[in-house]
């Protein structure tokens, strides 16, 4: 099955690109509120289910042992840019369970930023894995393995307790069966389970609403979905996505992206959870989509509108930032996104 062409990229007057993708929004019970594309097939979340991933690190009592505070929460949900914030703030939750970023098996990275990266070269320094933009999801996975008094070494496999803690509360939230026929292995080291999009926008409505969980796991979705939205610049950083779409709408909605087009979001107020793919990969194109289906759900105060808008139909530009075209969506993924409406 062909996914639909959802978004445009045009130069003049022309069309030049195309992406096509799937999206999946659903309710905490499951029930489908819309579907485009193929939303059973199989794909790899990768980041944008952080946040479902820290489940066990809250629920298991070790966020509260560790003392960690709603920024250091937000990091371990983060895809970060590797600012000096970030890495500082890894940096504690690492001291906070008695380990350095030796411990850190994600591997090093540099900075997102070209000025941050400067500044590791400028102080004849490399990145290490304090940089990589899961580092905060790792040092979570150390604190846990701490305070559940397992070995810290190999955290990344598989076999590990961590990770099958991990796997166990993501079967629970969208209700798959993760076997090693669906696994892969993430940029950052860590397994990758594919499931269908439709799982994934189910798991965030619950999360977001707390619908149908038992109440400690209903309390540790909270304390995530709180900490992301009071610390969204600790999930990604400067003028990223998700950092601007928490901070311009103050609570109400959450929205996390993952490599290779991946996006999730939660919406409690409407009760939804969002997932969505982007076929080729591309971010502009998926963070298109994303803005596409907020501004088609909700209802929008002025600022958020304006904050919308931009990233919904982001410019193409020039070398010399003069506007040469759009990034925009397709009216008929605007018609059907519409027609989902309750």
């Amino acid at each position: 099955m062909e996914n639909p062409a959802l978004v445009d990229v045009t130069r003049g007057s022309l069309t030049e690109s195309v992406h096509r993708g799937s999206v999946a929004i659903a309710d905490a019970q499951g029930k489908l509120v819309c579907g485009i594309g193929d939303i059973e097939a199989r794909v790899y979340p990768r980041s944008a289910i952080k946040a479902l991933q820290a489940l066990p690190l809250v629920e298991s009592g070790a966020a509260e042992a560790l003392d960690l505070t709603d920024a250091e929460l937000s990091l371990a949900c983060a895809s970060h840019n590797g600012e000096e914030v970030h890495a500082n703030a890894a940096r504690v939750m690492l001291l906070k369970a008695g380990l350095t970023e030796d411990d850190l098996e994600c591997g090093p990275q540099w900075p997102q930023r070209m000025e941050d990266a400067a500044k590791l070269i400028l102080s004849d320094e490399t990145p290490c894995g304090l940089h990589n933009n899961c580092s905060g999801k790792h040092a979570g996975f150390l604190g846990l393995a701490r305070i559940m008094g397992v070995e810290t070494q190999g955290y990344i496999d598989p076999s590990h307790p961590v990770q099958r803690e991990v796997r166990r509360a993501m079967e629970q939230m969208t209700g798959e069966t993760l076997t090693e026929d669906v696994c892969g292995v993430d940029g950052c080291s860590i397994p990758t389970y594919a499931s269908p999009l439709k799982s994934f926008a189910g798991a965030f409505a619950t999360f977001g609403t707390g619908e149908g969980l038992e109440p400690l796991r209903a309390d540790a979705a909270r304390q995530i979905y709180d900490a992301c939205i009071n610390e969204p610049y600790m999930v990604a950083g400067a003028g990223r996505f998700c950092t601007r779409v928490m901070e311009g709408f103050r609570g109400r909605v959450f929205v996390k992206t993952g490599a290779e087009g991946v996006f999730c979001a939660a919406i409690p107020e409407l009760g939804f959870g969002v997932a969505l793919k982007c076929d080729d990969g591309a971010t502009r194109a998926a963070e298109v989509m994303m803005a596409t289906v907020l501004e088609a759900l909700m209802d929008l105060n002025e600022d958020e509108a304006v904050l919308l808008d931009g990233l919904v139909n982001p410019p193409v530009l020039t070398r010399r930032g003069a506007q040469a075209g759009h990034i925009k969506p397709r009216p008929d993924f605007l018609d059907e996104l519409k027609a989902a409406l309750p």
